[in-house]
């Protein structure tokens, strides 16, 4: 396939495996005739600027002369994302539109820009009365749209992202948009693709229990731990706004626990080193933090009332070591990228999946450097308990269709963190879970992560067999291509995968890959010409196996 091609001796980015999926997942979709904007859902943490930079990158060795707009809404992703790109392609014809980055440069190709500077731009040169015909005005003409943190895009039509997309359209009426989020779902909305929003399908999601788990089993992610808390803050009262939590009563009622919350904070955090603190307000925000100093615990609040480079100046001083905590508010909820975070204090209630997801996804980027082995999450605010775990949420519902019911937990006797019902094994300790270990109920449990940590173990492979795979009809005929059954026998145990060259989109892909993986050519069009040719097939000395799934996933082989 043309993703194959090579495309110049840049130095790349290393890609991991479910990088290189979503990559092709996008040109899969279109290929496969979607005519719609697709969105990739990845989990915080998992680089999604590194799938981003490749993925513009290959968009030029293909068509060298595409314009390229890339958006989103805190200026750190913006040089973030460009700062990956360069590394991807040093001269890459690229340019930055942000008045928080001081760059405004609107004519090149590829331009990384900021929603808040790129919309008043557009307007603004719309305005002037300069003669130019409307494609040589602003950014001009954009053949793709790519929006970092797509589910902050509202399918409301007075939104500054509707305005761009717009008047993008006016000039091109085939722009494509494609998006990127770990929360694929808004509040009263449900799903992003729903409700006649900007974004039709989701062409490539990682953010499931098991994917989810899985990235946590080969260290691409860090996991969080929840213990549970004797503070909680009473949202029994508190009315709605616009879909969640009234902010100045639900502030009000976080102010009553701070200082029992904090102190629980200190006993339970004594050995966490970065710690990050939601607070429901601004003055909650000054309260948590000053208190905290008052406890021994340095810490400086960071919100909407400081000065740009004051916060700016206050998040640096915490990633320093200045402050062992930071205490914030939405700020910090989408695009803060500080890995050695390992400790998280939630003291906002939400009725938001996403805003909730998006806090316990501050804590799961490893740092290996730090010694940072998982994230503890303190869920003063109840969120946990109302939205469920991070890798598993209940995703939000238009009003009217029913709220979700209770789920049972169980908690470590050793260790004393939350772990879902169905767990065997502690998440945090490893022990192990008899028959008479107590169930509590609690609306999804207090976990913040859902199902058993995975186990992923290595068997010698003695030999391996291959077999015709078909599903055919009562007629006989087939009901979909055919594949091939690879069983691997080690010693008393056999595990088994299927290879569908024939199948379209990243079955096919994986199985294409796979066949490169054990011989010099590329594999074979038909599943009946690559099962003549197994023999040729190199035999792996050893794989590496998801075991404590129903059907245990064979997840790389060594030679």
């Amino acid at each position: 396939m043309r993703q194959n091609c090579i495309l110049g001796n840049s130095q790349m980015y290393q890609n991991r495996w479910y990088q290189s999926e979503c990559e092709f997942a996008i040109f899969d979709y279109f290929e496969r005739g979607g005519k719609g904007n697709p969105v990739c859902a990845l989990p915080t943490g998992t680089g999604k600027s590194v799938v981003i930079a490749n993925f513009i990158r290959r968009i030029f060795g293909y068509w060298p002369n595409q314009r390229v707009m890339m958006l989103t809404h805190v200026k750190k992703l913006i040089s973030q994302n460009a700062e990956k790109l360069l590394a991807v392609w040093p001269v890459a014809p690229m340019g930055i539109y942000s008045a928080g980055l001081n760059s405004r440069e609107m004519i090149m190709p590829i331009v990384f820009g900021g929603v808040q500077s790129v919309a008043p731009a557009i307007k603004k040169s719309l305005e002037a009365n300069d003669g130019k015909p409307p494609h040589l005005k602003h950014f001009g003409w954009r053949d793709l749209l790519i929006i970092d943190e797509a589910h902050l895009l509202s399918p409301s039509e007075d939104t500054q992202y509707q305005y761009i997309i717009a008047e993008l359209k006016k000039i091109n009426p085939y722009l494509k948009v494609v998006g990127f989020t770990a929360t694929p779902y808004r509040l009263k909305q449900g799903m992003i693709t729903e409700d006649d929003g900007i974004f039709t399908d989701i062409c490539y999601d990682i953010t499931g229990i098991e994917a989810f788990n899985r990235l946590i089993a080969e260290g691409y992610l860090a996991p969080l731990i929840s213990r549970p808390t004797a503070t909680k803050i009473d949202t029994s009262n508190l009315n709605l706004s616009n879909g969640d939590f009234n902010g100045k009563q639900a502030e009000d009622e976080a102010e009553k626990v701070i200082y029992e919350g904090l102190k629980e904070t200190c006993e339970l955090g004594y050995d966490r080193r970065h710690w990050l603190i939601f607070a429901a307000g601004v003055k909650n925000a000054e309260h948590i933090a000053s208190m905290l100093n008052s406890f021994g615990i340095t810490a400086v609040a960071s919100h909407s009332k400081l000065s740009e480079k004051e916060n700016d100046s206050r998040m640096a001083a915490f990633e320093a070591g200045e402050f062992r905590a930071l205490v914030g508010m939405n700020k910090y909820t989408t695009g803060y990228d500080f890995p050695a975070i390992d400790l998280i204090a939630d003291f906002q209630p939400t009725m938001s999946p996403g805003k909730h997801v998006q806090k316990g996804g501050r804590g799961t980027r490893p740092s290996p450097d730090t010694g940072k082995e998982n994230c503890l999450f303190l869920d003063f605010a109840g969120n946990v308990r109302r939205l469920g775990p991070i890798n598993d949420p209940v995703k939000p519902r238009k009003p009217g269709k029913g709220a979700p019911g209770d789920a049972p937990v169980r908690i470590c006797e050793v260790c004393g963190v939350y772990n879902h019902a169905s767990a065997r094994h502690c998440m945090a300790c490893g022990n192990e879970f008899t028959f008479e270990t107590k169930l509590f109920a609690n609306s999804f449990g207090g976990e913040i992560l859902r199902s058993d940590a995975p186990i992923v173990e290595y068997f010698n492979v003695q030999k391996v067999i291959y077999a015709l795979h078909e599903k055919k009809n009562e007629h006989g005929v087939l009901t979909s291509p055919p594949s091939i059954k690879v069983s691997y026998f080690c010693g008393f145990q056999m595990f088994n995968e299927w290879l569908c060259l024939e199948h379209p989109g990243l079955a096919g892909k994986r199985a294409r890959d796979w066949w490169r993986q054990r011989h010099s050519e590329e594999p074979p069009i038909t599943t009946y010409e690559a099962l003549r040719r197994v023999s040729e097939l190199r035999v792996p000395s050893r794989i590496r196996v998801h075991t404590n799934k129903k059907y245990p996933e064979i997840l790389s082989a060594e030679w």
